[in-house]
């Protein structure tokens, strides 16, 4: 029995009810109005009390569906290979070492300045390069910020504008970090489907109608996919953003310096909030896992009080590493060099399995989206007898499970890639 005549008397009790077990994981509160009725309270007081409840993490809030007692944290997928199988380890979503930079090479050039609280938390050279890169992909002349990532850079802009419990727009499949991120922050993903084009516009304008507070777009190399936008279809997502301002457009180019795929830009101009992501953890490495940000003012300003000088900001030495790589003309052309080799797998893959009479279209990235009717266990379990080790698609659905399956080809020869499809091609006819 609920009790309790204040928002915080409310809390309290349901909290108490919920460590005692009377409610249970996935039960629904009694609807605002009806509990507000049944304790002869406003209804403020009683969804007041609910919101305390989902910002607290105990409960998960469906919007027209009710607020839902949440269950303990379960065990999620997670990006990244196994460093102990005996197999040919195609699972792990990483890139080439062989096309990441020679670090020592750097690190004797970079600065022994010591940074101190109060300091500026982007460094001044990094942000020199980084305002004339992100110039041509913005929609107007924005501010640039240093995350640690970008997923880091999308948790954070989500929280500054969104509360718990709001929906966002997300592509379906989605990336793995992505899905997590918005389970354990409080937001509810709602998917919308892809195909060879990227993100489907009519799917984009339900969720947008539905509620969606917040839409991440990936404009190139989607992960798991490999699609990119097209121009009409990036013309067609910008069409439909336009006529929702308010929205909160977040672009994660990822894989912006290796993709293959021209950039379309898909923000309106109507938008008043947007952030463009560009990550460094495929072109430096994981390890130098940082991300520029390029957003409006106001979004930017909320973003820094989230990466406050000294306690919250992105190393200076990384930042300093990453500069010297990126403004080295030796390395740029490397990044040409690896963004040849990455393209060139894709279709060496796509071609080898076309001679088998598989039609994959090669997409864009360091992955192959091989799609499959049915659940992807039985297939991956015979690509294992034959040495591959590749990851499983359903864990990439954001509701609903993604058959298919995600193969990294980062580091495979022309060898390799014509014994794969042919293994391929051997799972798929058992």
């Amino acid at each position: 029995m609920i009790d309790g005549k204040t928002a915080s008397e409310i809390f309290d009790n349901l909290r108490l009810q919920i460590a005692k077990g009377t409610f249970r994981a996935g039960d629904t509160l009694p609807p605002v109005r009806e509990l507000a009725a049944r304790l002869e309270v406003n209804r403020n007081t009683v969804a007041s009390a609910y919101k305390r409840l989902v910002t607290s993490g105990l409960a998960l809030s469906l919007g027209r569906n009710g607020t839902v007692i949440k269950g303990p944290a379960l065990p999620v997928a997670l990006e990244g290979g196994d460093p102990h199988t005996p197999l040919v380890d195609l699972s792990g979503g990483n890139p080439a070492a062989t096309c990441l930079p020679d670090l020592g090479r750097y690190l004797a050039s970079l600065s022994h300045t010591h940074r101190l609280y109060g300091d500026a938390a982007v460094s001044p050279a990094l942000k020199k390069w980084a305002t004339v890169w992100m110039k041509e992909a913005t929609p107007s002349d924005g501010e640039i910020d240093i995350t640690s990532g970008a997923i880091d850079a999308i948790e954070r802009l989500l929280s500054a504008h969104l509360l718990p419990g709001d929906s966002v727009a997300v592509e379906d499949p989605c990336f793995l970090s992505s899905i997590n991120m918005l389970r354990y922050s409080g937001f509810r993903a709602s998917p919308v489907g892809v195909d060879s084009e990227g993100m489907q516009p009519e799917k984009l304008e339900e969720a947008l109608k539905e509620g969606a507070r917040a839409v991440i777009i990936t404009p190139r190399a989607h992960n798991p996919t490999g699609c990119s936008l097209s121009a009409s279809r990036a013309a067609a997502l910008q069409h439909i953003l336009a006529r929702y301002p308010q929205t909160l457009v977040i672009i994660d180019d990822h894989f912006s310096l290796l993709s293959a795929s021209e950039w379309f830009p898909v923000i309106a101009p109507e938008t008043l909030r947007w952030a463009i992501i560009r990550s460094m953890s495929k072109t430096l490495g994981p390890d130098l896992r940082l991300a520029i940000v390029a957003s409006d003012p106001i979004t930017s300003a909320a973003l820094r009080l989230r990466l406050n000088s000294g306690s919250q900001w992105v190393s200076h030495l990384l930042q300093d590493l990453a500069h010297a790589c990126l403004s080295d003309p030796d390395f740029q052309h490397r990044l040409t060099q690896a963004r040849h080799i990455y393209a060139s797998r894709q279709h060496k893959l796509a071609e080898a399995l076309r001679q088998y009479g598989l039609a994959i279209s090669p997409g864009d990235g360091l992955n192959l989206w091989l799609p499959l009717e049915h659940a992807s266990q039985g297939t991956a379990f015979l690509l294992a007898k034959l040495g591959w080790l590749v990851r499983e698609g359903e864990a990439f659905g954001v509701h609903e499970p993604a058959h298919g399956l995600r193969i990294t080809l980062s580091n495979l020869n022309d060898e390799a890639i014509k014994k794969l499809a042919a293994d391929i091609y051997q799972a798929l006819n058992r």
